[in-house]
């Protein structure tokens, strides 16, 4: 709450004498605005990331005008500070509007300036200030040195704003479609530095040429009163999709389950492999074939091309030293130790304080999870970097299949914003490319255990035939996708190691991120603790 909760606030209705140009300037409204109002107002939004702290305070850390011939808007930074000692930044751009029968669900504070009542309100739900926005953008020069820069690509073609509107609903961000063509991602939570979302969209798009990802249009930065770079806003081209990749893995998954009664297949003779075998599809078995059926197997290959040129392109920068590769070292095995052992300790907390919501297989699973658990740590301290001899790149950095779209046959990468939970430094720390190719191994494990769980019903076999035969698709579908992958990086000479290294990485970065995934899943649905629960002790038992 605010730095004085128990003072009385002044009550509505709150009236000031300055003008809405000036108002930014008046201590009382000041005061007034980041009262109890604000905080009210933001605890409420979605893209509001501090829900599971304690606020204290909000202050006013700046704000600077969004304006064009006369109309006039602010973009406030605001710092959020938390009981707990720390704080976050999020920006939020108001407008005063006197129409009594808008916007009623995003008014901040009904006040009255200049003898005018009326309301402050979100700015980006109004058509006017998403106009000038993109109009301010249209017509941005090359080289903006103001303090809020307005940048467009020479991809921007567009010479008239003609629409906007919301693009759905999201979680972090706010996301306006412009002219059914663009869209422009209003990052909420803000940080000292270029956002990696914008630094790697315009270094793909621009630099690299990379065609399967939106491309850069344009976007907004300012530069703040401690000379950090802060980026507002990201303008990238619209993709039409038929939707994620997640949604599309989901259909094809309960396919494949479908087609064990249809086919008749006794899953104990299903044929299997090894986990990390690399297979051309003329080596996936005709039974796995003919039960999962090869579409799926031939999308797979596209996708694992499309992450493979990404890749490519993140690791052929040479002048950039934001994007140049780089070789394991001490500093990067002391950090990535540190932050892995601290994660560890983070996510075993969050198991014993949960483990009365666990039943049935999750139970079994997290039992030997716990008497395990100083094998698993001693294999995040098994990083030796000297025994590394591939390269450290930019990476997407939170890849899944909820981070590609779906375009007909092919598919386009995008959301580069990086882990939540990671400061902006940690996101930009360059890692193995296989760290993202892990990231998607995992939500190949993720899809078919959702597709089990949210339709077993369907399908006339046990739980445990089906997670027998979960556990054979995905190892062919990583097979499969591992093999394009890794011819197409060879091919265009950016090291990854040596078979025995890749290995390695992949196991190393997938128990990573399945003892990631544990935390939230026994914070949120502990029914399904058991997928990172098997991706843990799946790789445990694997040898290293």
């Amino acid at each position: 709450m605010s730095k004085k909760k128990s003072e009385k606030l002044l009550r509505p209705p709150y009236v000031f004498d300055s003008n809405w140009e000036n108002l930014l300037d008046d201590p009382a409204f000041i005061k007034v605005f980041l009262s109890d109002v604000l905080e009210d107002y933001i605890l409420r939004q979605r893209w509001y990331g501090g829900k599971s702290s304690s606020l204290k305070y909000i202050e006013l850390h700046q704000y600077f005008r969004i304006q064009q011939h006369g109309e006039v808007y602010y973009g406030l930074l605001l710092e959020v500070n938390f009981n707990e000692a720390f704080y976050q930044h999020y920006f939020l751009p108001i407008a005063f509007v006197t129409d009594g029968s808008f916007a009623k669900e995003e008014r901040i504070l009904p006040l009255t300036i200049s003898g005018q009542a009326g309301y402050i309100i979100d700015a980006i739900n109004l058509e006017a200030f998403r106009k000038l926005v993109f109009e301010r953008i249209m017509t941005s020069v090359p080289n903006d040195l103001t303090p809020v820069r307005y940048h467009k690509s020479s991809y921007f073609t567009d010479t008239a704003y003609e629409s906007s509107r919301f693009m759905g609903m999201e979680q972090s961000n706010t996301s306006i479609i412009y002219n059914d063509s663009s869209v422009i991602k209003f990052f909420r939570r803000i940080y000292p530095d270029k956002n990696p979302d914008f630094e790697m969209s315009q270094f793909l798009s621009e630099k690299k040429g990379f065609k399967n990802t939106p491309a850069y249009l344009g976007s907004i930065s300012i530069l703040d009163k401690d000379n950090d770079n802060i980026t507002i806003a990201l303008l990238q081209k619209l993709v039409p999709n038929e939707g994620d990749a997640w949604d599309f893995m989901l259909k094809e998954v309960d396919k494949v389950f479908s087609n064990l009664e249809y086919k008749k297949i006794n899953v104990d003779r299903l044929p299997s492999t090894e986990l990390f075998e690399r297979l051309k599809i003329k080596d996936v078995p005709p039974e796995i074939i003919d039960w999962a059926g090869l579409s799926i197997f031939l999308r797979l290959q596209i996708m694992a091309r499309r992450t493979a040129e990404m890749h490519v392109a993140l690791g052929s920068e040479f002048e950039d030293t934001a994007f140049t590769p780089k070789h394991f070292n001490s500093d990067y095995e002391v950090w990535l130790k540190n932050r892995l052992l601290y994660q560890f300790q983070n996510r075993l907390n969050s198991v014993e304080n949960n483990l009365h919501k666990l039943e049935g297989r999750a139970a079994e699973l997290v039992k030997e999870f716990l008497e395990r658990k100083n094998e698993i740590r001693r294999r995040f301290v098994q990083f030796d970097w000297t025994k590394l001899k591939g390269e450290r790149i930019r990476i997407h950095g939170d890849y899944h299949l909820g981070q590609i779209l779906v375009q007909g046959d092919d598919f386009y990468l995008l959301d580069f914003e990086g882990e939540p939970e990671s400061t902006i430094r940690d996101r930009k720390v360059k890692h193995p490319p296989l760290k993202d190719v892990a990231g998607i191994f995992r939500s190949f494990h993720y899809a078919i255990y959702a597709t089990i769980f949210n339709n077993g019903e369907k399908y006339p076999y046990s739980q445990e035939n089906l997670f027998k035969a979960g556990e054979i698709l995905y190892k062919f579908f990583i097979g499969v996708f591992l093999e394009s992958y890794v011819t197409i990086i060879q091919a265009n000479n950016l090291n990854i190691g040596y078979r025995q290294e890749r290995i390695f990485i992949l196991k190393y970065c997938m128990l990573e991120k399945a003892v990631y995934e544990l935390g939230y899943e026994m914070n949120s649905r502990p029914s399904w603790a058991v997928i990172p629960l098997e991706g843990i002790l799946g790789i445990i038992n694997d040898k290293w």
